[in-house]
This record gives C-alpha cells, sequence and structure tokens, in this order.
C-alpha cells in the first residue's frame, strides 16, 4: 500500500495556516511557520494558486486562501485529541527529566495549558490544566508564536508587561528571540514569568508540518541551568526528542 505524498501533506498545511490567520500572509512567513524552504513554500503557493486555491495580492506580494476555500476549517488539532496523543510522551518526558511538563495551545493572545504532568518527586503540586500563560514570557509561548502568524499579530497588538526584570518587554528584543527559536527548533525561558523559574520548549507538528502545539519541562532556574545560565544541553534534547516523538505520532516528523 501506498505512503502519504508529502508535497499532498505540505500543500494542505500551507491551506490549513492561512485559513487559521487573520490576514495575508509572505512566503517567507510561510515557510517559517512550517519549517519550509522558502524555495518550496514558493513552488507550493505558485501551484495553488493555479489551482485557485490561493489568491495573491498583487500590491504586498502576500497570499490568502482564493474565494472557493473561504470557508476551509481551521488547521490547529482539537486539545483533547492533542493530549491523548501525546500524553505517554509526555510522562515518560517528565519520568527521565525529573521535572513538571506542560502542552499548550495558542489561545485568545496566550496559550493555554491542555495538559500537566506533575514532577515526579512526591512534593506538592497544582494542577494547571486550563491555565492561561502569556506567549511573551514563556518558552511554550515563545515557540508558538514564532510558528503562528495569528497568535502573533495578537501579541504585537498589546503592550508586553514585565512580570519579572527579566521579561522581554519590546517587540524588537522579542523578535530576536523568536527569530532565534526558528532556527534552533527550541526555545527557553529563565526566570521571565516567574522569578526562580526556567522552561524549555518545542514545537509538536501536525500532518505538513504545521506546528499544532508546544511541549515543555518546568523548573528551578538551577536544575535546568548551568551556573553561567546556560540551558543543560541534556534536558534540551530530551525535550526536542519528546515533541519529535509526539509529531512522529501526528504525522507531522519524518
Amino acid at each position: 500500500m501506498p505512503g502519504p505524498i508529502q508535497s499532498i501533506e505540505r500543500a494542505a498545511a500551507v491551506l490549513r495556516l492561512l485559513a487559521r490567520g487573520s490576514g495575508r500572509m509572505g512566503v517567507g512567513e510561510i515557510a517559517a511557520a512550517l519549517g519550509l524552504a522558502k524555495p518550496t513554500a514558493h513552488g507550493i503557493l505558485r501551484t495553488l494558486q493555479g489551482v485557485g486555491f490561493v489568491d495573491q495580492d498583487p500590491v504586498s506580494g502576500k497570499y490568502q486562501l482564493g474565494s472557493d476555500l473561504s470557508g476551509l476549517g481551521g488547521g490547529l488539532l482539537d486539545a483533547n485529541e492533542l493530549r491523548s496523543r501525546a500524553i505517554n510522551r509526555a510522562d515518560a518526558l517528565a519520568a527521565r527529566s525529573g521535572e513538571s511538563v506542560r502542552i499548550a495551545t495558542p489561545h485568545d493572545g496566550g496559550v493555554a495549558v491542555v495538559h500537566h504532568v506533575f514532577r515526579p518527586d512526591n512534593t506538592e503540586q497544582a494542577l494547571e490544566v486550563g491555565e492561561i500563560l502569556p506567549a511573551h514570557a514563556t518558552a511554550l509561548g515563545k515557540v508558538l508564536l514564532a510558528y503562528d502568524a495569528e497568535l502573533a499579530a495578537a501579541v504585537r497588538g498589546h503592550d508586553l508587561p514585565a512580570l519579572t526584570h527579566r521579561t522581554l518587554t519590546t517587540g524588537p528584543a522579542l523578535g530576536r528571540a523568536l527569530t532565534e527559536v526558528r532556527r534552533t527548533g527550541w526555545a527557553g525561558d529563565i526566570g521571565e514569568y516567574r522569578a526562580a523559574e526556567a522552561s524549555i520548549a518545542a514545537p509538536i507538528r501536525g500532518r505538513g508540518g504545521l506546528v499544532v502545539g508546544a511541549i515543555a519541562i518546568t523548573g528551578p532556574v538551577d536544575r535546568l541551568c548551568d551556573a553561567q545560565l546556560r540551558f543543560r544541553p541534556a534536558l534540551v534534547a530530551q525535550v526536542r526528542d519528546a515533541a519529535h516523538a509526539v509529531s512522529r505520532d501526528l504525522g507531522g516528523a519524518q
């Protein structure tokens, strides 16, 4: 039985990305959101334009859904489905890292925790499922901002409040951080949301490479970082491996 055709999956991801967005998107934005090379994204867009599935604005050069597809459904995976598909990987990550694990999705300009695994040390902890985290001040939020143009647009339209003295509060600073997320494939925050807490997050991708969520570990700064406040490479690798495993289960990683 023949396997899935990657080019079709990628084209579907482009359509979902445009469907859930709030405006037109450029080739570079689409390529960054889906983890594609710009020539690859451009070729997909030109093909979709040729069959009438997307339109290109003649002035800005940006793309949007074609009129025949204006009712195409959103691209986000249902939160319950994401949780059910990721639960075993999240449990394994908590056991391996010794830290709490959260999975989150975009929600109304922030990020919503849809799954939370307690730190496996039997200390008293509070369940955080349903909590809305600030996108600009958390590793989970930075991952989702880096790959979700609609969430990024919502955040750009508001002030960035300082939650600690380390919170990024300017657009340029946050923009540089998101560029680094796209370059490395993961995000971190050290005392940006809570002063003594650090977090490491990586994107979860669905079919075609569309980012549908993020997974992170969170714990005390001195456990996630060394004395020079550099994230411990072994923990970064564990988070990225878990994200890749969930993505593979969802059909989003080859």
